[in-house]
């Protein structure tokens, strides 16, 4: 992937008429019946995923957590070769939610963009701008930071009203569209629970991409949220893992897991693209 992040998921977009981005939580105790529990093919049901769906995404997004949980850090970087060679107009979201500052924040960029050739990378921000500058160094990268979080315990700090005026979520949306991208490198995650509040970072942020988790198995609405958050020059990455990773079911064999996925994916990338405006 050597185009800038932005420059390719829009290009993925369109190639492949999709908002789509398929998230890569593996979970070996939900596997098909011939690997079940076994944590040793966290590639091969990826890269399965992978191979199904390749065509109807805009980005995948690997969870760190459930790689490394099982000691497949190895594996995820295989994965993400993998989607490289096979899918290479689709960019990689590392979903990492990392947090730090100065050296330590370094290691992370180098973690996401060199040992895993990421083109993205999701961020906290609550320690301010010294903790997504080390990732800035990366140019073209992507830095996607947490904003309104689709969580319901996200309200205990992201709904916080401020002395100044407007809610916590309204000020990060504000300072990363405004002073803070300097490198025009950012963009924001806003959970599709709360469609009212994908509006408002969208008002605030006209341009940025917001990559929007929490259709699907969290009960996000697919319809509103297209309509809270896409604009023209606004794209949106509408992220589902498990309604689409185990859409075949408890029961699901080999190969029918991977087209069960598939079947999935295609259904919410026509439903999210018949929700634009000019459908």
């Amino acid at each position: 992937m050597t185009a800038g992040f932005r420059q390719a998921l829009v290009a993925a977009q369109a190639h492949h008429a999709s908002m789509l981005c398929v998230g890569l939580d593996p979970e070996p105790a939900r596997f098909p019946l011939a690997w079940r529990g076994d944590a040793a093919r966290i590639f091969d049901f990826c890269s399965a995923i992978v191979d199904a769906t390749r065509d109807q995404v805009c980005a995948f997004k690997p969870q760190i957590a459930y790689f490394a949980a099982q000691r497949a850090e190895e594996q995820l970087e295989r994965l993400i070769a993998h989607i490289h060679a096979t899918a290479p107009g689709v960019p990689v979201i590392l979903d990492a939610k990392r947090g730090d500052i100065g050296a330590t924040a370094q290691q992370y960029a180098r973690e996401a963009f060199e040992r895993y050739r990421a083109d993205a990378v999701t961020l906290s921000p609550f320690m301010g701008l010294d903790s997504i500058e080390p990732y800035m160094a990366y140019a073209g990268k992507g830095l996607i930071l947490l904003c309104r979080t689709s969580n319901p315990g996200g309200s205990d700090l992201q709904a916080q009203p401020l002395a100044g005026g407007g809610a916590l979520y309204e000020h990060i949306a504000r300072l990363a569209a405004g002073p803070w991208n300097h490198g025009g490198q950012l963009a924001l995650v806003v959970g599709a629970t709360y469609p009212a509040e994908v509006a408002r970072v969208r008002q605030l942020a006209p341009t940025l991409p917001l990559l929007i988790p929490g259709i699907g198995a969290q009960g996000g609405d697919a319809d509103a949220t297209v309509r809270a958050g896409w604009r023209p020059g606004g794209p949106i990455v509408v992220s589902a893992s498990r309604s689409v990773l185990y859409a075949g079911g408890e029961a699901a064999a080999m190969p029918a897991f991977a087209e069960a996925a598939r079947a999935a994916a295609l259904a919410t990338r026509l439903q999210l693209q018949a929700a634009l405006p000019s459908a």
